[in-house]
Parts: structure tokens; sequence; C-alpha cells
């Protein structure tokens, strides 16, 4: 050991001897602050002016433009220029023979010089760690465990690089040659990942092999075993080809005695590579304030209930519009999105299959005309080079799954104890399913999913049809993210006039229906409430009265007429409407609005408690304290004779019913808008409806679904120092600092020349 660090001092002494080790620091240096202050600079210039902070922990230093994500895209360039003299100088001088001649062993050489390059780039970090301290004082709360793990990964990458440079070094005399070969294996080992995805045998070693983002998780602020083992192997792989490389100036050996010692070598860091990168092997470490790269605790509790095999297929439609986020080549990545899951799912198996059949991609469709389904995908199997090993036909893929109802679009099942259900891939801009929607497909594998039921028979809304009025945007839509039928619900319908509503119903909604309920229907509803059952009546203000003999029961009613309010802005059948103070939240919990969103109310009726029938009745929304009145649908403006009746103001437009029967709490939802659900009001942007309707089901479901993913609000959203300190942060660090480090190599290599 003590050989090894005499060598590693001679190294360090010998690099700082030279000009490049201090032009790079300099330029690192002034690269670094230059970023990091420019981006502080920038955030208390937006805070000055009142836009609001979050995350600032994360934004500075990781993420798209993060300090350390951009010093990591360099990082590649400064390595070559320190490590190509590391032995190529030694070559090129002739000391390399004086060197193996030597007593001294070739692996205390080898790592001896390894130490010295490891340890010059401890200054890197340094540098960073110096601006991680200026930031501590610079931001309220900073996550400095976050900060620290991103530090850790990047001098686990710089040190990687090193033992590359390291090995180049050792195969030339010519040290641009070594800078330029480093290079180029940095670049290969960026780009293998991507080659032979499509090949079963070799997928595997090549994206093991990829350095490409391997330290992004740590960036990110989870330290993953796998990927310090893969730091620490592919370091030892290039220090030992590294010495067995100098042991051939020393030692007489067999080519085929050369072959086999570096071919055991390959095949034990590829084996012991494979081993640690197993989910049941993987260690974690979340160095995040809020565990934001673990599963929150809610979906933790879903995955603890699993405990044998669980399986997920992916049904791949080589013509639906996303086949292409699920090809052969894009595998080891899809399986990588699920690390949060696997992490605690070690037995989790992953499947694809791919077909083909008539899909709603109809530009694929109009870029091809005359083809049929099968010659479209024989078109794009070629096209993209894909070698599958099987592709399913319509008919085939019928034997084993009916994905017509799913819109034969791209889809996983997820299989556990011999239940099965689907996990989607959505119309919006990630397309993937996220945590919420991952977690509820689980949850329904280890618990009974609340079933929502729809009454139809006298033309009430549809679940099943488009249209502003209808409500398959938020319970039906496979494509829309946050439906309910994508957040953990079964959706249903039933024509309750023919009917008897199912005994499995969590939820039966009547909504506006336009004809009277028949006695039958009437009847059977009677019944559904006096079980104890959770109800939800919506009605409009011209066809209320269909649900009379139903509120009656209930002990309310509709206003007769629907209520108006004058406004500059908007129609009179506008409601502004105000969510009620003080819920008690043992009957029912809403989402504090955070942006003053509005929920609007277009035409409705008001709600009025007429006898007590046994239940708590609580307002959840009301007209505000503006005068309202009651008027027929579609006036245009409110009169003065209309003005001169008696007006109301906070009127109910939606109640919560509730009472404990058969050792359970019933609750019913009574609102005089059916609208408010409707495809085009849970589509209005800006508007707090969607969050209303969400909580109102998440109530109903005793808040098991959606699954609520939320984490702890971030703290550290403000910036400590004012525009005169970072001027001077910028002039000390970015001017003075990089002096200091100018005039302190110039003193030395002064200082050596004249010795």
């Amino acid at each position: 050991m003590k050989t090894i660090y005499r060598i590693a001092k001679t190294e360090l002494n010998t690099m700082f001897y030279s000009p490049v080790a201090w032009v790079v620091l300099v330029i690192f240096s002034i690269q670094s602050s230059w970023k990091f202050f420019g981006t502080i600079e920038r955030f208390e210039k937006a805070q000055k002016i009142g836009q609001s902070m979050d995350n600032l922990s994360q934004i500075i230093f990781s993420g798209f433009s993060g300090l350390y994500t951009e010093m990591q895209n360099y990082l590649y360039l400064y390595v070559p220029l320190l490590t190509m003299g590391l032995v190529s100088r030694e070559i090129n001088s002739g000391s390399i023979k004086l060197l193996l001649s030597s007593p001294i062993r070739i692996k205390d050489i080898a790592l001896g010089k390894y130490l010295a390059i490891a340890a010059y780039c401890l200054l890197f970090i340094a540098i960073l760690g110096l601006q991680v301290a200026i930031a501590y004082f610079s931001i309220e709360n900073l996550d400095l465990k976050f900060a620290i793990s991103g530090l850790i990964g990047l001098y686990l990458l710089v040190c990687t690089y090193a033992a590359i440079g390291l090995f180049m070094s050792c195969l030339t005399s010519y040290q641009v040659v070594a800078a330029i070969s480093t290079l180029v294996v940095l670049a290969g080992l960026n780009f293998i990942g991507k080659l032979w995805q499509d090949v079963e045998i070799v997928k595997d070693i090549t994206y093991f092999l990829s350095i490409a983002g391997r330290a992004n998780e740590m960036l990110e602020g989870l330290i993953i075993s796998k990927d310090v083992f893969y730091f620490v192997l592919v370091s030892s792989l290039f220090i030992v080809l590294s010495i067995y490389k100098l042991q051939t100036g020393r030692d007489a050996q067999t080519v085929s005695k050369r072959v086999l010692k570096y071919t055991v070598l390959i095949v034990v860091v590829l084996s012991l590579g494979y081993i640690t990168s197993r989910a049941p092997l993987t260690l974690y470490t979340d160095m995040t304030r809020n565990k934001d790269k673990t599963l929150t605790q809610n979906s933790l509790n879903i995955v603890k209930k699993i405990e044998g095999p669980i399986k997920l297929t992916t049904y791949v439609n080589l013509l639906d519009i996303n086949y292409f986020m699920v090809l052969p080549v894009s595998q080891n990545s899809d399986i990588a999105s699920f690390e949060k899951y696997t992490r605690f799912l070690p037995q989790m198996e992953m499947e694809y299959v791919y077909y083909y059949a008539k899909s709603n991609n109809e530009a694929l469709y109009a870029q091809n005309p005359g083809l049929n389904d099968k010659q479209l995908a024989e078109k794009l199997v070629e096209t993209q080079n894909m070698k599958l090993k099987k592709l399913y036909s319509p008919a085939e893929m019928k034997k084993i799954i009916d994905l017509e109802p799913e819109q034969n679009r791209v889809i996983r099942t997820v299989e556990y104890n011999g239940k099965k259900t689907f996990l989607r891939f959505f119309d919006d801009l990630f397309k993937v399913p996220m945590e919420k929607e991952i977690s509820a497909s689980l949850k329904r594998l280890v618990t009974t999913a609340p079933k929502i039921v729809f009454a139809t028979g006298n033309m009430e809304r549809s679940v099943d049809k488009n249209g502003d009025k209808n409500y398959k945007t938020g319970f039906n839509e496979v494509s829309f993210r946050y439906s309910l039928i994508n957040q953990g619900f079964d959706v249903a319908s039933v024509d309750i006039n023919a009917q008897n509503i199912p005994a499995e119903t969590s939820i039966l909604i009547i909504a506006d229906p336009k004809t009277q309920l028949s006695q039958g229907a009437v009847d059977r509803i009677a019944k559904y409430i006096d079980q104890g059952k959770n109800l939800m009546l919506l009605a409009e203000p011209e066809t209320n009265t269909a649900l009379a003999a139903i509120t009656d029961k209930l002990g309310v009613s509709f206003t007769k007429q629907a209520l108006v309010q004058e406004s500059e802005t908007n129609s009179p059948d506008y409601l502004v409407t105000e969510v009620s103070k003080n819920i008690d939240s043992t009957v029912i919990k809403l989402s504090k609005n955070r942006n003053n969103s509005l929920i609007p109310f277009l035409g409705s009726s008001g709600l009025t408690t007429t006898k007590d029938t046994g239940f708590k009745v609580t307002t959840l929304l009301k007209t505000n304290a503006n005068p309202a009145w009651e008027s027929p649908t579609g006036i245009t403006s409110i009169s003065e004779d209309l003005k001169k009746q008696p007006s109301v103001k906070e009127v109910p437009l939606v109640a919560a019913l509730t009472r404990n029967i058969n050792g359970k709490t019933q609750k019913i939802i009574v609102a005089g808008d059916a609208d408010f659900m409707g495809n085009a009001e849970l589509s209005r942007g800006g508007s707090g409806t969607f969050q209303f309707v969400t909580d109102i089901f998440s109530w109903f479901s005793n808040y098991e679904f959606p699954i609520d993913t939320t984490r702890p609000e971030n703290i550290d959203k403000k910036i400590t120092i004012n525009a005169n300190q970072v001027f001077i942060n910028k002039i000390v660090f970015i001017a003075l600092f990089p002096l200091l480090i100018i005039l302190s190599g110039a003193f030395i290599l002064i200082r050596r020349n004249r010795r």
C-alpha cells in the first residue's frame, strides 16, 4: 500500500507540474460557477417580481438543465486531457522500461496512477461541494442529502472515466492518440446500450454495459446498488486490463494464455454485473427529503399485500399510435420504468405480445391507402427492422384475449392470485401510466374495486357517448388518464325499469332522467336506499320532477326553476359558486382549492330540506353571497321585473346526505345540476370541477380510490440572498477564485523551472 501511495504522490506532483491540470481546473471552476450563479441569479429575479418558487434543490442541481446535469455532460471532455499521459508519457520517454524492470509490482504501478487521477478528480467534486455550501446559505431549507447524492454520482462517474483513460494510455506512446481513444471508448459506452436491443441473447449485455444515464438516478437523489456496482466493476475491468497490458512488457505469455485471461476477466465482470443488477439483490437509498424517488406510503401499503408471483403482460398492436413505446428495442427501458415497483416486487415478471388488428390510428391508414391490416403490419415490421418471435393475427389474439372493447390499443394486463386487470396507455403528453394508475391497478387485485352503476332507460346521461352533456370523459374514457375507469373503479350501466340493480353496486348514479321513472324503477331504487347503499342524484331544472319520488324519500327537493344571477361577463344562468366553509371533515373531506379555481354551475336548481328522514344534510356547494332569483331557463338578461321578485343568497346546489344504517355509513349526493359532471365541464380549463368530482368519488369509496399519491409540500422554495450578494459571489467564484488557481499554478510551475 505504501508503494501505491508513493506512486500516486509522484504522479500527482507530475500532473501539477504540467499546465494541463491547472487549465482544466480553471475551466471547470469557471464553467460550473457560471452555471450555478446564473441559475441562482435567475431565480432571485423571478422571486423579486413575485413568481412562486418550488423544489429549488432539485431544479438548481438536477433536472433538465441543473448544475449536476450540465457538468455531467462535460466531464468526459476533461478526463482524457488528464489521463492521456498517465502511462503513454512513460512509454514515450522510455521510463516505462525502468518501471517494468524495477522490483515494483505491476499492479502497484497501475493502482498508484489510478489513485492519483482519482485524487485529482476529487478537486472537481470539491469545487461543486463549495457551490453546494453556497447554496446551503442561499436557499431556505436546501435538501442537503439530495445534493450530496449528486456529488457521489458524479465522482463515481468521473472515476470510471479515469479508469478507461488509464487503460487507453497504456496502449500507445502518443498522448493525443490516448486522449482521442478515450473519447472514442466513452462514446462507445454511451451508445452501446442502443445496440442489438432487439436481439434476445445480447440485449441485456449491451444494456448493462451502457454508461449513458448511469449517474442520473444519483443526480436525482436515489442511490441504487446496481449503479454503484456498475461503476466499480467497469473501473475494475479497465484497471485490470491496464495491469494485463503492462504485464505483457515484463512477462512472456502465449497468445492463447492472454486470450484466456482477457476472456475470463470479461466473463467474470459481466457475470457479476448481471448478478448485482437482479431486482432481488438490488438495494436502494432515497436521499431526497420527501422520498420523491420512492413510492408514496399509500402505494407501499398496496405492494406489501402482494406476496406471490405477479405478471405484467403488454399487448402491442403494431397499428396503434403508441406502438413505438414498447418495441423490442425499448423493452429494457420499459422494464426500467417500473423500477419503483420491482424494488418492492422483485418477483414481477414482464412479458410482451405483439399483434396486429384494426385500430383508431387514422393517420396510418391515410398514409397507406389500399393496404389491409396484415399488409400494414408487415410493412412496419420491415421498415422498423423488428425481430419478433411471433406476430399474432386478430383471430389468434381473440383466443388469448379480446381487446376490441379496449379499441385494440396498446395495453397491459396485470395478473395476481387468479385476478386480472388492465393498465392502459393514454392520449396525453406522458402516455405511460404513472404511480396513481399503476397502484390503482395493483390495488384492484388485492381488494374489491368499487363499482359505479349508471341508471338507464329514461334518457339519462350516457357514460359511453361523447358530447358536452354525456359522462364518458370522467368515467369511461379508456384513453383519459383521470377517467375513473383508469383510477380503480368499475363502471357499468343498467336499465332500472327492466332490471334489478346489481348486488355488487357500490354507487348508483341517476343522472338527469328526462321521463318519469316507472313504478318498478322507483321500487328498486327505494329498496336500494333502504339497504343503506350509496346513491348519486343529478337533475336539471326542466326535468327534476322525474326524481320527485326519490328526493321526497330522502327529505330534500329542488327549486321549481333555475337560479340566475346578474353578471357583466356571463349569462344569467352561470352561477358563481362557493365551497361551503367549515364542512365537517368526519362527514366528507374536500381538497383545498389552492389556486382558487371556480366551480361554475350552468343552469342549476337549488336544494331545500323538506323533512327529517334520518339523514344528516351537509351543503358542499352553494351560490355566493350575491342575489339570485328563480327564473325559466334560456333568458339572456335579468329583467327589472325579475329583480323585484324575492331574491335568495347562498343557496345549496350540491348536498351530501349521510346516515348510519346496517353498521355502516350510507352516502348520498344530490345536485341540482347534471352538467357539472359532463364532458364539457370536466374538460374546462382552469376550473375546480374535476377535483371536486374526484373528491366526491373518493368519499364514496371511503378514500380507497383514486389512490392518493400526493407528497408533502416542498419547503425549499425561497432564495435568501439578494442581487448584490449574488453579484459579489459571481465576482469571487467566476473571477477571483479561478485567478487564485492560475496564480497557484504559475507559482508552482515557475518554482519548478527555477529548480
